[in-house]
């Protein structure tokens, strides 16, 4: 039996992870900030899927939080070998109206926490010559628009380089970029969602169906929908210049009110 840590992971794409995880008869290492919510959580897994199901209660925007998780990834003697670093959010209003504090946060989450953790858990994988990481990035990577998309773009880029200096280590390295995906999100960045409209949202469950396939596939970048697929494509193609002002355009429009 093999053991999975997912960060972000009582709601969302993480308890999606979780639960697909699960009923696949991995152990899991749940990783978020509330622990009541990620005991209720161990508890349902375990009692669900038979599974073992370990809590680890860690604020990923603080130093110590990173510490424990990288902590619990070096256990040579628990070792984990699946990686989900899908833990995240989203900052309300567009730049120079967000605080800087806020701001750095966001980077402390998105690129710091995920460079430790990845480093940590690639260690002991590429030692045992087998392992993978998934590094949950977004869409919004592709596209010139806000810190949020930045930060994302830098998940991707390291993902992917990092995947390049692995190969034929054992251990494989994928970037996750999904759409607009019906989770807590969203409200927890106070951020309206009624102007999205219904095509462009995707279920999580089927989100991590798709991203394990890929996984298995050995790719480093997966887009988990043909729809996103065609908008990615399509995103390639169009100039920086008219591509900057019909983001900024469709962030007014799709974005928080």
């Amino acid at each position: 039996m093999t053991t999975a840590l997912i960060t972000g992971a009582t709601a969302g794409i993480g308890a999606a992870f979780a639960r697909r995880l699960a009923s696949d008869g991995h152990s899991v290492v749940l990783v978020a900030r509330d622990e009541k919510r990620l005991r209720e959580q161990a508890t349902e897994l375990h009692d669900r899927h038979g599974i073992e199901a370990e809590v680890l209660s860690a604020d990923l925007s603080t130093d110590d939080g990173i510490a424990a998780v990288e902590a619990r990834l070096s256990d040579a003697k628990h070792p984990v070998d699946l990686l989900v670093n899908n833990a995240g959010f989203g900052n309300k209003g567009e730049y120079l109206e967000v605080p800087m504090a806020d701001e750095l946060t966001m980077l402390k989450v998105h690129c710091e926490a995920v460079l430790r953790l990845t480093t940590a858990g690639v260690r002991g994988m590429r030692d045992r010559r087998r392992g993978a990481v998934v590094n949950v990035a977004s869409v919004a990577a592709f596209v010139p628009r806000g810190t949020y998309g930045a930060s994302k773009a830098w998940v991707v880029q390291f993902t992917q380089g990092a995947a390049r200096d692995l190969a034929g280590s054992g251990v494989r390295l994928m970037a996750l970029c999904p759409g607009f995906v019906r989770t807590e999100f969203h409200q927890r960045a106070g951020m309206g969602t009624d102007n999205i409209p219904g095509w462009m949202w995707l279920d999580a469950d089927k989100l991590v169906d798709a991203a394990m396939k890929d996984l298995m596939r050995g790719k480093s970048l997966s887009i988990p929908d043909p729809r996103y697929k065609a908008l990615m494509g399509a995103v390639k193609l169009a100039p920086r210049g008219v591509l900057g002002g019909l983001t900024s355009r469709t962030g007014r429009k799709y974005g928080p009110r």
